[in-house]
């Protein structure tokens, strides 16, 4: 039996409550994370070989010495300045390591033309955690040329850097194949979107989007949103860099309307993803989603790290500083053409199985393996329902809510195992229905 240690926020298979995952923070600030460290449990999940889910620990490398053959790390934006000193732990955990240790499509984060006032202060750490792992591993996997350029000017040339994109994108192994399902998009046509709060032009799209597509909905990420739609209050709004008119407010016509989705499992977003025509925004894993249940999407690309990826998997894009002020979904979606991501899918895959081959990662797409028992025991959990605001329940209810968080406050005291459930419920409750 193999024994592979992938760091993830959690296992594909854990089911967790959505009180748990903002309380323990498991989608790592965004559900995006969970599409690729998803992946990479679902292409590994081999015959003979067991998985597990961890966040790396510094206290912890001698007992995964001990433990695991192999560690795995699927990494997305971890060259980037606010990120230093997680990847100087990951470094220090590393660096005590004597197993193998592979990283799954790391990327530099810089802006759209490339610009990044904090390199400088980047080069050490980068290069001591690419030392790291070039030490136990033949090669790193980047996710697309401009992380290795850059990764080139630290000293790490192509004979050890490998251009592999996301493994989000191969999830399905070599089979992707994404076509319009309408060919035309109407103000009917349900579309899904996606957005940045910090992302400048974000805020006029939403807000005319919302008027203008009444069957559109936003698929909210990122865990301040999450908070947003269970307290009523976005967290440090006025100390935040947010773009104007983004929906962090409750008065936006997309939280007033309920047309928010947030869901904590990639397998209940994927099939939600289903059911809609068209996807778009600043969100590339957002729209990975999205291209994973079959439906069309574009990103707009608003730094190198969307960029790269988009161009890379040829997912059609537009960079957000080449857009005007009355950018129509529609507009996108007849000029977008996902021929050419599906073409040379194939020909992309091939270079990702040989990064495993490489690294020495047998894959469920290899003759004699296959996905069915991960499929199986992904479809034989429950996971929980997408979290929606309080906008579209009925005063009935509400008052159904109040009435049980009445009762919880009003229960005599029980046993101790059983006192800080009842607590957590009521906690749960009361943020429910707190306007914020």
């Amino acid at each position: 039996m193999t024994r592979i240690l992938v760091r993830a926020h959690k296992s594909p298979f854990r089911v967790a409550s959505v009180e748990e995952t903002r309380e323990r923070n498991l989608i790592g600030d965004n559900t995006g994370n969970l599409v690729f460290s998803q992946s990479v449990f679902r292409l590994l999940s081999t015959e003979g070989t067991e998985l597990e889910a961890a966040r790396l620990r510094r206290d912890k490398a001698k007992a995964i010495n001990e433990r695991y053959d192999h560690v795995v790390i699927p990494l997305a934006n971890a060259f980037r300045f606010s990120f230093i000193e997680p990847l100087d732990a990951m470094s220090e955990i590393i660096e005590n390591l004597t197993i193998p240790v592979s990283v799954v499509g790391v990327g530099a984060q810089a802006t759209l033309g490339g610009e990044n006032g904090r390199f400088d202060d980047l080069a050490r750490p980068v290069s001591r955690f690419v030392k790291a792992v070039l030490e136990r591993s033949p090669s790193i996997g980047v996710r697309g040329g401009f992380t290795a350029e850059y990764l080139a000017g630290l000293g790490f040339g192509d004979d050890v850097v490998d251009v592999i994109g996301c493994p989000s994108m191969f999830m399905n192994g070599p089979d992707l194949s994404v076509h319009k399902k309408v060919d035309a998009l109407t103000s009917e046509s349900p579309i899904a979107f996606n957005v940045s709060p910090y992302v400048l032009p974000t805020g006029a799209i939403s807000q005319r989007h919302a008027a203008a597509y009444p069957n559109l909905r936003y698929m909210a990420q990122d865990h301040l949103t999450l908070e947003l739609m269970l307290t009523g209050a976005y967290p440090g709004v006025k100390k935040r860099q947010i773009a104007a008119g983004v929906p962090v407010y409750l008065d936006h016509p997309l939280i007033a309307q309920d047309r928010v989705r947030f869901f904590v499992d990639p397998v209940t977003w994927f099939d939600h993803l289903k059911g809609y025509d068209f996807s778009f925004g600043t969100r590339i894993h957002g729209n990975i989603a999205a291209l994973l249940a079959g439906t069309p999407a574009l990103v707009l690309a608003h730094d190198s790290r969307t960029l790269e990826l988009a161009d890379y998997h040829q997912i059609p894009r537009v960079p957000v500083n080449e857009i005007t002020d009355d950018v129509d979904a529609a507009e996108l979606y007849a000029k977008a053409d996902w021929e050419p991501m599906n073409q040379g899918h194939q020909q992309r895959w091939e270079v990702f199985q040989a990064f495993l081959a490489r690294h020495g990662l047998p894959h469920v797409y290899q003759d004699g393996q296959d996905p069915s028992a991960f499929d199986a025991r992904l479809d034989s959990l429950d996971f929980p329902a997408p979290v929606q605001t309080l906008m579209g329940l009925t005063p009935a209810e509400l008052y159904a809510m109040k009435a049980e968080l009445d009762a919880l406050r009003s229960t005599p005291p029980v046993a101790a195992e059983l006192r800080s459930t009842v607590r957590q419920r009521a906690a749960s409750v009361a943020r429910r229905l707190r306007r914020g």
